[in-house]
């Protein structure tokens, strides 16, 4: 399924140390010239970045959040015959993002709304390149456990992609700077969306995220405490692993290539957009978890998920991992996706419950 889209172009590598400007830390290291420079300026402040993170992640409360409604758009971006747009009408929370980039459509926060009485509610971020109803059917089932449902869309993604794009490109791309600060937007994104289902009156909140959305919600719940029930479907070690070893991460990694990056590289220079870089702040706060990932996922490699979760296990953390006999797409198809949901709203049953008696208890 990794090579069912052709659509997929390779792009030149770029440093990109141009969307590092405003980044704590970027302003007291020397921009290079050369490509060993530019490399130590990458490795610093990546440092940098992992030790003053909670700065990184931190964002100013928007003040514009509304709620629009409008038509249900795909927003395709495979290669075949694009499919009809639903007819049907959605609600969308809509806010301008704390960390905006160059591109305006990219700047306004996107996330389609399914509200449910009680305190509960969850923030549901789908893969990378994933279409505008991607994961809509998660409502369906959280709606009638008394769990609301806010469907978010990364930056760079569905209504969110600037005209120039077919595909969000931009969110993962061989430009080390911006895949830096599409997850620096993102994951702040998810904060700042947090504190709106706050002032809606829902204190008991979780995330779901799937692919590059499991790697924006481990860093939004390592740096908010408010995400006290996180589902992680698929789940890797760092940033630069997936890139450098997925199947559908081959052209951003032939890009790469060229200047003689490796794996090793990756890791250090996309070391701040790492799940493994912040499992110390991760365990500040109790939190409960679910990890699940595929046998044979060529995308995720098992490997990785693997030591993600002996990572968990090895600090104590209340997690449950599952591991389904599917891949990595092919967790999204029959029969895979019925058990991937059965797992999550059997979770989130508990989780949600024990939190509540938790908060009573206090």
């Amino acid at each position: 399924m990794t090579t069912r889209d052709t659509n997929r172009i390779v792009r030149p590598f770029e440093w990109g140390q141009e969307w590092t400007r405003d980044f704590p830390g970027a302003d007291r290291l020397q921009w290079g010239e050369t490509a060993a420079e530019h490399f130590d300026y990458f490795t610093e402040l990546n440092r940098h970045i992992v030790e003053h993170s909670d700065e990184f992640f931190s964002y100013k409360t928007p003040s514009d959040y509304r709620l629009e409604k409008r038509r249900v758009q795909v927003f395709f971006t495979g290669s075949g015959e694009p499919p009809k747009d639903p007819d049907e009408t959605g609600t969308y929370l809509r806010f301008t993002s704390p960390h905006p980039s160059p591109y305006l459509e990219n700047n306004v926060f996107n996330a389609r709304w399914f509200p449910a009485r009680g305190k509960r509610a969850i923030i549901v971020l789908p893969q990378w390149n994933a279409d505008g109803i991607s994961h809509n059917g998660f409502a369906r089932i959280f709606n009638p456990m008394g769990i609301a449902v806010l469907r978010m869309s990364k930056p760079y993604h569905d209504i969110r992609r600037p005209a120039e794009l077919h595909r969000a490109d931009y969110a993962v791309s061989s430009n080390v700077g911006r895949t830096i600060h599409a997850a620096r937007q993102g994951i702040t994104d998810i904060r700042a969306a947090l504190d709106w289902l706050n002032s809606e009156g829902y204190t008991q909140l979780g995330i779901l995220g799937t692919s590059l959305g499991s790697c924006y919600a481990f860093i939004a719940s390592a740096h908010d405490e408010r995400l006290r029930v996180n589902v992680f479907n698929h789940a890797s070690t760092y940033f630069g692993d997936v890139v450098w070893t997925g199947q559908s991460t081959r052209h951003v990694r032939a890009g790469i290539e060229e200047v003689g990056l490796d794996m090793d590289a990756l890791r250090k220079i996309w070391l701040a957009v790492s799940p493994m870089a912040f499992f110390d702040k991760f365990e500040r706060w109790q939190k409960k978890s679910l990890m699940i990932y595929g046998k044979y996922d060529l995308t995720f490699l098992p490997e990785f998920s693997q030591q993600i979760a002996a990572e968990f296990k090895r600090r104590g953390l209340d997690t449950l991992v599952k591991a389904l006999p599917c891949g990595h797409y092919s967790l999204g198809e029959t029969p895979y996706k019925y058990m991937d949901a059965w797992h999550i709203s059997r979770f989130l049953r508990r989780a949600f419950g024990a939190h509540m008696q938790t908060q009573h208890a206090v």
